[in-house]
């Protein structure tokens, strides 16, 4: 079988000795457009010599050299870029592994062994076994590259047979080097309905750090994902730019480092914040997942990569279709009972959605979920609100046509609740000082595995009891307070990374025994927001702001690590001087639904729903899992422009935004990419209000590929808060 990366690997397995002369081991990580070369140095070392642009001449990097950037900065020893830097060498920069030893010494040294590969889906995955010649330490480095996508991701493998345990406190997941004139980091700042906020800087001698100590909520302040441009600002359509992202739920920290001679080494991983992790003797650490693409293209094109990546090997049903839905918060929020549910219902269908999605408020007997102080961990419907319980509603559901989805916040807890009355010990709380309550809540202790069980059971008995339950929205509203764990006692350093750990435990067993469960990731809007919890989920919640300018900028910043599929946006009544019309083109961007009561609606409005419905499900091959092209930044104009086009170039859909543009500010054409320039197209405005024509002297015609990329289309206007869309298809 012929294997779709060419790597080139020693199976010969070195005793690692730092003072013998050991020989050449060259190790070549490629997927179709990228190169990460790795060799070992005289001392049997392990060191980065490229990461770059694919080499053509498979023999050229049999030219680059481990001490290429050593001893040229005049530092106190030789150095090079050693892959996995640890605590104690010769480097006196920021390390990748740092270790307690049980006999107290905190060096650790770290030698070439053995290396190997095997396919696997998509690519190939590369394992480089190192230890350490002075304790029984192993730590196993491993890359799968994705050579179609240009998607590498890498993770590390701890482990020790020392006869105590050890003590890390720094276990990254990678180490990146860059050598390049000048470094420009866009980051992603976050809030509550103000999230994937950009800004960008230019980094400069010394740490640059991202990082959340939050715990639970943990993509609250700022999100796991960065972009470098590593040849100026990064930009959208050229330049190369690395963009990685961490696939951890929890604690995560991002540094950057410039170095004395202007070196950049980039370290991704847990936050080791209060975390250093004991480790027994035979037991594995392992490290999340990094995931980065190197683009020559800009961002549009590293998102394509990633993009492609996620729909194929790490979101959940990533291949599947979506469902549109109807959420009933904004409309009723707390009160509701029986019977206005079952009339919401057939409001659901009557709008032409595939399900109704029940929000918070159903649950809670001697502590009725009323508003947000109580009822939290009680998961018993209300009987005074739903004497049917969730059966009554599920019939309902199929009654009027249509599925039935469900709130939850199973790893939350109210002190008002009776959950909390009986094992008060489930929670993270401290023992001994004033409990500070973030909304009036706890946080479950998930390292426990009585709580994991109950956790689970939650999804569990209501699946069991009610199999046609399609779909579930999982919140989160709470970072960890309080913090400490009565199950952990003396092991409180452990609290953060295993209580993450007990949440994948029980998304496993979730995915395990429901397989095509379509889940939702909230967390009090997009505070979890990564590519390991969307393993277990079809898609992530980008945050309860749901007035559509501040959308726009949002789903433009998710937008360029997640494809649409894993993006939901609802039309809601947030901003009332927008149109219905503005609203639902802004959320049929995502996965789209609606929060919404439709008696606030016209006549008109409720149609003009209806139709974008339609045509959302008519174009989900373009829209869900088609290439995006991001045309027309918010960020650097008045206007938002977003293209899809479906793999087959056969369709296409242009979003065009309007927001406040100035007085009589020019306006220049929206130059469309991804066509085939050498088919035509019919350009045909679609989402219009019933009775409105288009008012564009393009719509009904007909142009090359060619044309609408070089020329392109004036589909922007001066009109405040409107907006477009733009049906291509190939003749």
């Amino acid at each position: 079988m012929k294997l779709p990366i060419a790597i080139f690997l020693s199976l010969t397995t070195a005793t690692a000795v730092a003072s013998q002369e050991s020989e050449r081991n060259i190790i070549r990580i490629s997927t179709d457009n990228t190169d990460l070369i790795l060799e070992t140095g005289p001392n049997n070392r392990l060191y980065q010599t490229y990461l770059g642009p694919r080499l053509l001449n498979e023999e050229d990097h049999k030219n680059l050299s481990w001490h290429h950037y050593a001893g040229t900065d005049g530092a106190v020893s030789t150095r090079g870029w050693e892959a996995y830097s640890t605590s104690g060498n010769e480097d006196f920069f920021e390390p990748a592994l740092g270790i307690t030893h049980a006999d107290g010494n905190m060096t650790t040294y770290l030698y070439y062994v053995s290396s190997s590969q095997e396919p696997v889906e998509g690519g190939t995955h590369t394992r480089i076994n190192l230890k350490d010649d002075k304790y029984p330490v192993e730590v196993t480095l491993n890359y799968v590259a994705y050579p179609k996508e240009n998607v590498i991701k890498t993770w590390t493998d701890i482990s020790h047979h020392e006869k105590k345990p050890i003590a890390m406190w720094q276990y990254a997941s990678a180490m990146l080097y860059f050598n390049e004139p000048e470094y420009w980091l866009t980051e992603f700042s976050s809030d509550w309905a103000r999230e994937g906020q950009l800004s960008s800087q230019q980094l400069q001698p010394g740490k640059k750090v991202i990082d959340t100590k939050l715990g639970s909520r943990a993509a609250m302040h700022a999100e796991p994902f960065f972009e470098i441009g590593l040849d100026g600002p990064v930009r959208e359509h050229s330049g190369e730019v690395l963009m990685g992202t961490l696939g951890w739920t929890g604690n995560f920290r991002f540094t950057f480092e410039v170095d004395n001679v202007g070196y950049l080494r980039v370290i991704p991983g847990i936050n080791p914040y209060a975390s250093t992790y004991e480790l027994k003797a035979g037991d594995t650490f392992t490290t999340p997942e990094f995931i980065f693409t190197l683009s020559c293209d800009g961002t549009g094109q590293g998102s394509r990569n990633l993009h492609d990546w996620a729909r194929r090997y790490s979101l959940k049903d990533g291949k599947g279709q979506r469902m549109t839905l109807l959420n009933n918060w904004e409309n009723t929020s707390f009160n509701f009972d029986q019977e206005r549910l079952a009339s919401l219902m057939k409001e659901a269908k009557d709008l032409g959605v595939d399900m109704f999605l029940l929000d918070d408020g159903w649950f809670g007997n001697k502590y009725p979920r009323s508003n947000d102080r109580a009822g939290l961990g009680d998961w018993e419907p209300t009987k005074e609100k739903l004497p049917g319980g969730i059966a009554a509603l599920v019939k309902s559901a199929d009654d009027a046509g249509v599925k039935f989805g469900i709130w939850i916040e199973p790893e939350m807890v109210n002190p008002k609740s009776e959950l909390y009355e009986k094992h008060p010990d489930w929670a993270i709380e401290l023992p001994n000082r004033d409990t500070y309550y973030y909304r009036h809540q706890l946080v479950l202790d998930l390292s426990n595995p009585k709580v994991q069980d109950y956790v689970f059971g939650v999804v569990d008995r209501i699946m069991t009891e009610n199999p046609e339950v399609a779909y579930f929205k999982w919140d989160c509203n709470s970072p960890i307070t309080n913090i400490f764990s009565p199950y952990s006692k003396d092991r409180q350093g452990q609290l953060y990374i295993d209580h993450v750990r007990g949440l994948y435990n029980i998304l496993r067993r979730v995915k395990e025994k429901y397989p095509d469960l379509p889940m939702m990731l909230c967390a009090g809007g997009g505070g979890r927001c990564d590519y390991e919890a969307l393993k277990y989920f079809t898609e992530f919640w980008c945050s309860d702001n749901t007035d559509p300018i501040e959308r726009i900028y949002i789903q433009w910043g998710f937008s360029q690590f997640f494809p649409a599929k894993a993006m939901a946006a609802h039309v809601t009544s947030w901003n009332r001087n927008t149109s219905v019309k503005f609203r639902t083109d802004v959320a049929a961007m995502c996965r789209l639904g609606f929060d919404i009561g439709l008696h606030e609606l016209s006549a008109d409005e409720l149609d003009y729903c209806r139709q974008a419905v339609a045509n959302w499900n008519r174009l989900q091959p373009a829209v869900m899992d088609g290439d995006q092209y991001r045309l027309v930044s918010p960020y650097a104009t008045n206007h938002a422009a977003i293209e899809f086009v479906d793999k087959s170039k056969e369709k296409a859909v242009l979003f065009a935004y309007n927001l406040s543009p100035r007085f009589q500010e020019k306006l220049t054409a929206v130059k469309l990419q991804g066509l085939d320039p050498q088919r035509k197209y019919l350009v045909k405005e679609i989402n219009l209000m019933p009775g409105t024509k288009s008012g564009f002297a393009f719509d009904g015609k007909t142009f090359s590929g060619d044309y609408l990329m070089k020329v392109g289309l004036e589909v922007l206007t001066r009109c405040h808060n409107s907006s477009s869309v733009i049906e291509l298809t190939a003749m």
